[in-house]
């Protein structure tokens, strides 16, 4: 592998236009995929093989028109005013909902209900005007209104409900609840766009307010102020690292084109399949993150290739391909595998995150391998300028070239018993809130202040009460061939409503044949709450009294029960892909290492890692502690699939620094070294680099702290402590104080399994020793 990657380096760096121009048509193509098709879009979550989506796939065959996405739409008053005293307004708002109807894509309940009994409908539409009219005429004479009302357009005879179309109490507030004839994420380009306007151009005139709700509104900024500054603190350490503007110039360049090629190419394909947002965003920053760290690691070699032994920066630049580049390969493996496992779990969600992150981790190696070496041949040996040279020269002189990283690793190893036993204290403290961990998908509340997704949920919530933000679809079938009894629809109904946790229950539609009813049951909580949680449970458990009883079962479905059931999903994987996780860390570390202890103490630091950050991610967006610092005045559960992602890409990055820092002790070690001097000598060498990489990549995930997004926000944030936690507390800290505990003790291995495992050559000594010389400590 190193002695391939050494001419593929050398061969690049003497051509660098071949390699440069491959990637720039490479470029050229993503862009005018792009320019010629539009990609689709979506933050629509969803999971086969849970209840909520057998619900969604039985509506699909028994009512199809009623097996469609969510939408809802808020209306306000113009100040000083209500619906219920402005006969214009009233009529805007009506106007607004069949304008809305006329999509093809959106589901008209009062035709849904009358092509099933059009007399039930139409005594159920006298029914509802005769109560609004009374209501209204109470409320005329001094009595305050205690619930919303159905809107009644017209007069007299010509009265009529608007479905789906209710006012609050107070009549500031109405709300156009409806459903699209298909899942929002398959719904034709436009669409939304469409409905939005349909309903904002009758009620422009009336001075009304127009909110979409959560399924309509548009998805948040991927790349914002956040994560330009994170890329500017990223610049800062490299050219503190590398100490010149040329050289900390080109991870950053390769790391775009990674990105670029990786993710654009996945945006390009969209237009094929449907383009989960937070794909895009997972892609966008292991993109940045390793590209700009893969980089530093060959730069950084070069560049101490060329002031410590004197070589030209052709030859430098060759062998650091095949030294560090082979690092590089390995560490970039790991973090392919560990997304590539995520396949195991068999959530399609969760496989197509899986399988756009790697291929970008995957893009970007080969940039790290293939641009990078063609990039420093144009720059040659301007990538260490005559400064550097001097400057490097003095310090070896005055033996402080690595003085700080010996201080530091002597500290530690001297004191190797009482660190140790800090590091995993602190860890183990951090962890404490995971076990209170409750996951699920953040609703509109935990928006930021005076987000357009914040306002219209606060306005549901003052107006109808939490419970409207996710109202559940109750699919009432029947349990036989015949059609369902209409006095079992009103038994149920009134059985759902008396429960305490339902503000509203009431029948929305029914199939031509009747053997399906479908119900809209608003809870008194919000979509996040755990009693909402409790409802959906009960009301499913409820299906078998009522098959007994009435002869029909419960189907729960909608947004609210789909965010419920993915969390209980992903709680269930969690364990057997950490499982997975764990033993292939202990498999690869085996390989690369040739050890049996330092495999179970990476992994063993690993899950401390895993755990602290969870435990952390718990306190700030659960527990609400110090949650302000990133914009944030509400808690919500975690994200339900943060744990399984956090796991898969932490795991992978944790390897990025184990095999950087503690093959420089092995080879230190294999070059004479014993004990705790080889570990002061090993970690010496690499630490520099490491730091700075670790640096960078917390700087570009803590940019996506402060996206709009509250998921992006918490995958931010948790990978950012996961990197600090694992790079700083545990690889830096409790590794070397573990490794001067065990000593030489550390590399031993049975001499069968030493005959078995193939030999990686991760740090390139057979390249060297083909070269005529000696391996060198690792730099």
């Amino acid at each position: 592998m190193s002695t391939l990657l050494y001419r593929l380096g050398k061969s690049a760096f003497a051509h660098p236009f071949r390699f440069i121009g491959a990637w720039v048509i490479l470029l050229a193509v993503i862009g005018g995929s792009l320019a010629l098709n539009t990609p689709r879009m979506s933050s629509e979550f969803t999971i086969n093989d849970v209840p909520a989506q057998d619900v969604i796939d039985q509506l699909s065959a028994d009512l199809p028109e009623a097996a469609g996405g969510q939408g809802a739409i808020v209306f306000e008053a113009p100040d000083d005013t209500t619906f219920y005293d402005d006969p214009q307004a009233a009529a805007a708002l009506g106007q607004a909902a069949a304008d809305v109807y006329d999509n093809d894509e959106v589901v008209n309940p009062a035709e849904l209900a009358a092509s099933a009994d059009p007399e039930a409908a139409q005594a159920q539409a006298v029914e509802q005007v005769a109560a609004v009219q009374q209501a209204l005429a109470a409320r005329a004479s001094g009595v305050e209104l205690e619930q919303p009302l159905p809107l009644v357009v017209g007069e007299g005879a010509q009265a009529q409900p608007v479905p789906g179309m209710v006012v609050s109490a107070d009549g500031s507030v109405a709300m156009l609840q409806f459903q699209f004839t298909q899942q929002t994420f398959d719904l034709p380009q436009g669409t939304i766009e469409d409905v939005l306007h349909a309903a904002e151009q009758p009620t422009e005139d009336a001075g009304i307010n127009v909110l979409p709700g959560g399924s309509l509104q548009e998805l948040p900024e991927v790349v914002g102020l956040g994560e330009v500054i994170g890329l500017v603190v990223a610049a800062v350490v490299l050219i503190l690292t590398l100490g010149s503007l040329v050289a900390a110039g080109l991870p950053l360049l390769t790391a775009i084109v990674g990105v670029g090629t990786g993710v654009g190419g996945a945006y390009a394909l969209a237009h094929f399949y449907q383009l989960n947002s937070m794909s895009l965003v997972l892609g966008l920053m292991l993109g940045l993150a390793v590209g700009i760290d893969y980089a530093l690691f060959i730069v950084n070699r070069q560049r101490r290739l060329v002031m410590r032994q004197g070589l030209s920066a052709h030859e430098a630049a060759g062998r650091a391909v095949g030294t560090a580049g082979s690092a590089v390969f390995f560490a970039g493996t790991t973090v392919v595998i560990a997304l590539l496992a995520l396949l195991v779990i068999g959530i399609s969600l969760l496989s197509s995150m899986a399988i756009i992150a790697a291929a970008t981790v995957a893009i970007s190696v080969l940039v790290a391998l293939t641009l990078l070496p063609a990039l420093l041949g144009l720059v040659g040996e301007r990538v260490v300028s005559a400064k550097a040279r001097e400057t490097y020269s003095r310090k070896v002189v005055d033996g402080d070239d690595h003085g700080v990283a010996r201080g530091w690793a002597g500290f530690v190893t001297k004191n190797r018993f009482v660190v140790a036993i800090g590091v995993v204290a602190i860890a183990a403290v951090a962890a404490i809130p995971a076990l209170d961990m409750r996951m699920g998908l953040p609703s509109g509340e935990n928006y930021n202040e005076g987000s357009v997704q914040r306002e219209s949920y606060e306005v549901t919530s003052r107006a109808f009460g939490e419970g409207s933000n996710g109202p559940l679809l109750v699919v009432v079938a029947s349990a036989d061939e015949n059609p369902v009894d209409p006095a079992a629809i009103g038994a149920v109904t009134e059985d759902i409503s008396g429960n305490d946790d339902v503000a509203s229950a009431e029948v929305a539609g029914m199939s031509e044949d009747g053997r399906t009813v479908i119900m809209s049951v608003v809870p008194t909580s919000g979509p996040t709450d755990p009693e909402t949680d409790t409802l959906v449970h009960e009301l499913r458990d409820a299906s078998d009294g009522y098959e007994q009883d009435f002869g029909v079962t419960l189907g729960i479905t909608g947004q609210t029960a789909m965010g419920i059931d993915i969390a209980e999903k992903m709680a269930d994987v969690m364990p057997v892909y950490l499982a997975i996780v764990l033993v292939l860390s202990l498999i690869v570390l085996t390989l690369v290492f040739r050890s049996l202890l330092v495999p179970l103490k990476a992994t063993a630091g690993f899950l401390l890692s895993i755990l602290a950050t969870l435990g952390l991610t718990t306190a700030v967006f659960q527990w609400g502690w110090v949650n302000q610092i990133f914009g944030l005045d509400s808690t919500g559960p975690v994200m339900a699939m943060l744990p399984i992602l956090v796991t898969g890409i932490a795991y992978g990055l944790a390897m990025d620094y184990q095999v950087f820092l503690v093959s420089s002790m092995r080879e230190s070690w294999v070059h004479g070294h014993r004990g705790r001097d080889s570990v002061i000598d090993g970690f010496s060498h690499s630490s520099r680099v490491v730091v700075a990489a670790a640096i960078i990549m917390v700087s570009v995930f803590s940019g996506f702290i402060f996206n709009g997004d509250p998921m992006i926000k918490q995958i931010g944030f948790a990978l950012a402590v996961a990197i600090a936690i694992d790079a700083f507390l545990v690889r830096m800290t409790l590794v070397p104080a573990l490794m001067a505990m065990f000593g030489d003790r550390a590399w031993r291995l049975p001499r069968w399994l030493d005959r078995l495992l193939p030999d990686l050559d991760v740090e390139g000594e057979k390249l060297l020793e083909s070269l005529g010389e000696k391996p060198a400590a690792k730099s």
